[in-house]
């Protein structure tokens, strides 16, 4: 049998800082590596209050305890890329503060109670920071007549690990970019910030100049204040648009950013680092499955009032309750299917009319006429105009031509250049109104149609019946 492991020890022998706090952001671990780092003894920080124990005001702190908030409010780790926090010196060392950077993890460790902890990991990149500045500081204009030997070799090592430095930077997977004076001239952009932008020739020249297109797109006054204040801006989720080639119409993206100050040797800004990631497939994918999820609500709200529809036509031609019964089971199963064949059409397609089968089936395959070409659609265009008949049957149940005896009539082509042509015709029904105001089912018929599969849509509110046109290209890779 081994000896039980004493995770204390292992945890205070861990080389990277850690500290840990309560629900109430009080300090009630750490290990020596934290101690080390802070140069701050246990007595002195264990169970204090971390913003007593660590005394910080302004952007600092704000960014600190927003951090700190996220991880208790939401229960997922949350990072912090650069802090600029001050931590204080050794009596020894003369006391006051010293201006330090910082990269911090922080990471929520739950309890069997509910409650939970805050882990934070920090690192300390001072140095990191401090040679980034170096690696991008403006040239002096010595010149080798006014240097002696030692220093010219300090001067060409210098400039070695600049160029080292510049070629870390070029190749970094993340957008980087180095800005120089009040009107933000491009000194250096990396591989990641060209393709970003559409390769556009931009060093050496004016941001204003450079990108034109974000002139007005608020980020030139974020760059004028931190020229004047020195304090770093660090920017989430943020839009932005670009023309990502030469001639193309601008395309939205979303990006997490930070600008950082370079100092000059007389202590000033003489420019500004920018890197950051291209957060934009992150944040549209989190805004289509906010819409799948407001869909679904929906969904289940729209699958009761057609069941009700459903029963109340089923009963009206059913002449015993044994036929009743059986009518409305095979319809509430038919109703089934088409749940099942949108789920799996958001993987492997599926064909036009077996979705206007499966989705039009429960109220009776004699009220619905199909005249069109068999047409396999792509994963994405399935899945959305799935959405756009589960709607528009559902309305029509509701309001329409499949509230009454009335009949609909869906009829559908694809033109040269691929692009479907389809047509929703009401008959025999009460006369369709147009909506008083757009409620969701709407807003996801149009947004589906116009922003999901980018094409063209016209609602026609006729005293015959509801009239749906629209024309959708099928070639476009829309995945």
């Amino acid at each position: 049998m081994h000896d039980p492991i004493d995770f204390r020890a292992v945890f205070d022998r861990i080389p990277t800082p850690y500290m840990m706090m309560d629900q109430d952001l009080v300090i009630v671990e750490m290990n020596q590596a934290y101690l080390d780092v802070t140069a701050r003894p246990r007595h002195e920080i264990e169970g204090r209050y971390v913003f007593d124990a660590f005394p910080s005001e302004g952007e600092s702190r704000r960014l600190l305890e927003e951090s700190l908030r996220r991880v208790l409010d939401t229960g997922e780790n949350d990072v912090i890329a650069v802090l600029r926090y001050a931590i204080p010196r050794p009596k020894e060392a003369g006391g006051g503060f010293e201006d330090r950077y910082w990269s911090c993890t922080h990471t929520w460790v739950p309890r069997a109670d509910g409650g939970g902890f805050i882990l934070q990991n920090t690192q300390d990149i001072t140095d990191l920071r401090r040679l980034k500045d170096e690696a991008f500081r403006p040239e002096a204009p010595a010149t080798t007549a006014m240097l002696g030997d030692s220093v010219l070799r300090r001067v060409e090592t210098l400039q070695s690990q600049s160029f080292q430095i510049r070629r870390l930077f070029m190749l970094a997977p993340s957008f980087v970019a180095v800005l120089r004076g009040p009107n933000h001239v491009f000194d250096f952009a990396n591989e990641s910030y060209l393709r970003l932008i559409g390769r556009r020739d931009i060093v050496g020249r004016p941001l204003r100049e450079a990108l034109p297109e974000i002139r007005d797109q608020g980020f030139i006054p974020l760059l004028d204040e931190l020229l004047r204040s020195g304090q770093p801006f660090i920017g989430r989720d943020v839009p932005v648009m670009l023309a990502r080639s030469p001639g193309e119409p601008m395309e939205e993206r979303f990006l997490d950013f930070i600008y950082q100050p370079i100092l000059g040797e007389d202590g000033g800004v003489s420019g500004i680092f920018v890197e950051g990631s291209d957060m934009t497939e992150r944040v549209l994918a989190n805004q289509r499955q906010r819409l799948l999820l407001d869909e679904l609500n929906h969904r289940v709200k729209n699958t009761l009032a057609t069941v009700q529809a459903i029963a109340q036509q089923t009963l009206r031609g059913a002449t015993t309750p044994e036929s009743f019964a059986a009518a409305f089971e095979s319809r509430l199963l038919a109703l089934s299917q088409t749940h099942n064949a949108l789920t799996d059409s958001q993987w492997a397609g599926a064909g036009l009319r077996q979705i206007l089968i499966q989705e039009l089936g429960p109220y009776g395959a004699e009220r619905v006429s199909l005249d069109g070409p068999d047409v396999h659609l792509p994963a994405r265009v399935a899945l959305s105009l799935g959405m756009v008949f589960h709607e528009l049957a559902t309305n029509a149940a509701k309001y329409g031509a499949l509230s009454n005896a009335g009949r609909l009539a869906l009829t559908w082509s694809v033109t040269e250049d691929e692009n479907l042509v389809f047509e929703w015709r009401e008959t025999g029904g009460p006369p369709a109104r147009r909506p008083e105001r757009r409620g969701f089912g709407s807003r996801l018929i149009e947004r589906s149609i116009s922003g999901e599969l980018r094409g063209r849509i016209d609602t026609d509110y006729g005293s015959t019946g509801l009239v749906v046109r629209f024309d959708v290209p099928l070639a476009r890779d829309f995945d």
